[in-house]
């Protein structure tokens, strides 16, 4: 096991990290922060960790960089308000990279996580009916949480028309709904623990949309099961229902999620998990073809690309023995800026190399984007669930290569080459 699952240390400094929301989270129920403009950090689940440090060579190109382990607990500002901070292990000074946080906004200006500490410490020697007021306040804004998640599920699928003469990147902030819903969610389980318990661990990670100027997301679930090995009889049950009930298992892929500008009406598109669950087959292509368009036409050439990278992560997932990714996701990412047209005289062919060059995590920090912005990113994400013979604890053990999975990734191929061909590519 990992030396990073002891008992938290946490190196004593002066200066941590302020996480900020990541508002290009479009699916997931963990959620993300942004720890800077290249790295996100998520709660640190052991079986998802094993998964980084234990990942074979030849899956890296295709999942996020694994950069180490942090300590996040909450702290309050001069104005009393609730900040999570992250700061290194002690012993970890080679794996977090403590940056300098001026670019962001100033604390006072950053997007609130609440208004004041609301958990009361047993010393606190205050009046009873404060205390009972407190409680009641308490009860009527997590109610209000609730009505606002409930809000969300019934809003499956939001348009917002952004400014075109303005800042499009920076509009993002305000709008994703999926990424807020899960920022909540998180604080409101950290705020109900804090009288407990005030250190978390989380993963850093790479921020996979940091190189593209307006990213546009896909999460799609992936495979005809969901639920671990581990799962509780319920939790069984549930997964399969909702397999059973969506294209999950008729195709081994449903949409989880979705985030697409759509340059041509300068509207920004979400799409829920509670949508991409109704979807029929003729559906999810639907949903498929509406990712690609920039809503005057279809993205053309970035099918190419995609079908390429997606074959390429099929071939390698068939060469791994006894793996079972439950409940993981492949994120599709490219941008939705519009850049000036490719020269008559450039190469599409060294464009594209340059653009795979610049995917690939030897690149360093992506200093390249292509003219004709075909570069689109293709990423197995979430492991909380994934088994393999190599887990020494886990009393299941699997033969052969996930074969729900790989179904899945050749439905997707499918489903891509008949939009490229419909499309006349």
């Amino acid at each position: 096991m990992s030396p990073a699952f002891r008992a938290m240390d946490v190196e004593p400094r002066t200066k941590g990290v302020l996480l900020e929301p990541f508002v290009h989270q479009v699916g997931g129920h963990s959620c993300v922060l942004r720890f800077n403009e290249t790295t996100l950090c998520k709660p640190l689940v052991p079986r998802e960790h094993q998964f980084y440090e234990t990942l074979p060579a030849e899956m890296r190109k295709f999942t996020p960089q694994y950069k180490g382990v942090v300590s996040v607990r909450f702290e309050e500002d001069e104005d009393r308000n609730l900040c999570l901070i992250a700061y290194p292990l002690k012993g970890d000074h080679g794996t977090v990279d403590i940056v300098d946080n001026s670019d962001c906004e100033p604390k006072n200006k950053l997007l609130r996580w609440t208004n004041k500490k609301h958990h009361i410490l047993e010393t606190e020697k205050t009046p009873k009916d404060w205390v009972r007021q407190h409680r009641k306040e308490e009860k009527m804004k997590s109610h209000k949480l609730e009505e606002e998640f409930e809000w969300l599920k019934k809003s499956e699928v939001l348009y917002y028309s952004v400014e075109k003469k303005g800042n499009v990147s920076s509009q993002l902030k305000h709008y994703n709904p999926w990424s807020m819903k899960c920022h909540q969610q998180q604080l409101q389980r950290m705020k109900e623990n804090a009288k407990h318990r005030n250190q978390y661990k989380f993963i850093l990670l790479e921020n996979l949309t940091s190189r593209y100027e307006v990213p546009c997301v896909l999460d799609l679930k992936m495979g005809t099961r969901q639920h671990g090995d581990d799962a509780s009889e319920e939790k069984a049950a549930n997964q399969i229902r909702k397999c059973q009930q969506s294209t999950s298992a008729v195709i081994g892929v449903r949409v989880c999620g979705m985030q697409v500008y759509q340059a041509g009406t300068g509207q920004l598109m979400f799409m829920n998990k509670y949508h991409g669950r109704k979807l029929s087959v003729q559906g999810f292509k639907e949903a498929l073809f509406q990712f690609f368009h920039n809503g005057r036409y279809l993205r053309r050439e970035l099918l190419g690309p995609v079908l390429k990278k997606l074959a390429e992560l099929k071939a390698v997932l068939e060469r791994q023995e006894s793996y079972r990714f439950y409940s993981s996701s492949l994120l599709l990412i490219y941008d939705g800026k519009e850049w000036p047209e490719v020269a008559l005289d450039s190469d599409a062919e060294d464009l594209e190399d340059l653009s795979e060059e610049s995917a690939d995590e030897s690149a360093g920090a992506y200093a390249y984007k292509p003219i004709g912005a075909s570069s689109v990113d293709v990423r197995m994400i979430d492991f909380a669930h994934t088994t393999c013979r190599l887990y020494g604890e886990d009393t299941v053990v699997h033969e052969g290569q996930d074969a729900g999975y790989i179904f899945g990734l050749q439905s997707l191929i499918d489903i891509v080459t008949e939009i490229s061909e419909e499309s006349g590519e």
